[in-house]
């Protein structure tokens, strides 16, 4: 086949048409120049914020996707403050371990271990009396030492509510007995109380006076006529101090019960016993009743029962069993038990070896 040779005149009209109109239109030109390597740039920035977007300086709008841990190895932020429209009472998107880790948020979970209190003021007492090898709680015991913490409260709000109690004051006498004033060795070996200190001792109506100067003083009772004007209650460990001792001691002394000394008692040793019991067993949802069968701890069991040291002092000694009960109160406080009394203590309770007022019927005591 032949090939037809080209028209070498259009083909030069042609060219000549172009460069006519680019010396005319040459605005034209570079105005197509400059739209085509805006339109290459603007797709080059497009794919380059899809991998890496800019930055961005209005404030962040809040997600709803839980928050990424900050890289600093620590789970407080260099500012921990929200902002008051995000507190909220339900639990942040931080794990649990995250936030018990989170000392800011120990402080706002930490519990109030404060509980109503009806009582503004504790007397703990614990008295040593006269006993025989071999006697028990129905023998004619005579009260020789009479020790008594003053407790109140540290932190009780407008609403009553308080768990520090401390010791404010304390009273001690011994007391001279009269019915037997001879003290046996097995008393002084156990008191650790001496003939001497009992001789130079006051009687107990002297030791009742003395000691309703010490609570007018600390404003507990009116000075005239021994009425109670703030809200106190006698503590012991066990019920036997104000049921046992006092009543006996009131009726061989043949004086009548103070309106102080009245009312009823809270028996540390059943409140311990009680607690300890719930402790062991948390998911218990009843509390022991009062005539169910519980262990009954000695001071120094009820203090290794709440995590305490050891007794401190002397066993028996009346100041010192006083003082470590009182610490045990302090405890029972802190750990948010509700302190009030619940035992009854009845003033007229008779044994059979009383007769007359000051009376005692000796000839009963051979079968005691």
């Amino acid at each position: 086949m032949q090939l037809a040779s080209p028209n070498l005149d259009g083909l030069s009209s042609f060219v000549t048409f172009l460069l006519s109109l680019l010396a005319t239109s040459w605005k034209v030109l570079l105005l197509a120049l400059f739209l085509i390597w805006s339109v290459t740039v603007s797709t080059r920035c497009g794919k380059q914020s899809k991998e890496c977007p800019p930055l961005q300086f209005a404030p962040p709008v809040e997600s709803s996707s839980p928050k990424q841990a900050p890289s600093n190895g620590s789970d407080i932020p260099p500012i921990y403050h929200r902002p008051f429209s995000q507190i909220s009472d339900r639990p942040t998107s931080k794990s649990s371990s995250q936030a018990q880790n989170d000392p800011i948020m120990k402080v706002g979970k930490k519990q109030d271990r404060r509980m109503k209190q009806p009582y503004d003021a504790f007397l703990v007492l614990d008295v040593e009396a006269t006993c025989e090898e071999g006697t028990g709680f129905e023998w004619p015991n005579e009260i020789i030492e009479w020790p008594v913490c003053l407790m109140r409260w540290k932190d009780k709000s407008d609403q009553g509510k308080a768990c520090q109690l401390e010791t404010v004051d304390e009273f001690r006498s011994f007391v001279k007995p009269t019915w037997r004033p001879q003290l046996s060795q097995f008393c002084t070996d156990l008191t650790g109380i001496t003939q001497a200190q009992v001789n130079s001792a006051p009687n107990f109506q002297k030791v009742l006076k003395m000691f309703a100067r010490f609570l007018a003083y600390h404003g507990l009772i009116d000075p005239k006529s021994g009425r109670p004007i703030q809200r106190f209650c006698w503590c012991s460990d066990g019920p036997f101090d104000v049921r046992d001792f006092v009543v006996k001691q009131c009726f061989i002394s043949k004086a009548p019960m103070p309106l102080w000394l009245k009312g009823d008692v809270l028996d540390v040793r059943r409140v311990v016993s009680v607690w300890a019991v719930a402790s062991s067993n948390p998911e218990t949802t009843t509390r022991p009743s009062a005539r169910s069968h519980i262990r009954s701890l000695n001071i120094p069991q009820q203090l290794q029962a709440l995590g305490l040291p050891a007794f401190q002092g002397r066993l028996h000694s009346g100041i010192d069993d006083t003082r470590n009960i009182a610490r045990v109160m302090t405890e029972l406080a802190h750990r948010g038990v509700r302190l009030e009394p619940k035992t009854s203590i009845n003033p007229n309770r008779r044994w059979n070896w009383m007769g007359k007022p000051g009376e005692v019927l000796e000839h009963t005591l051979m079968f005691q």
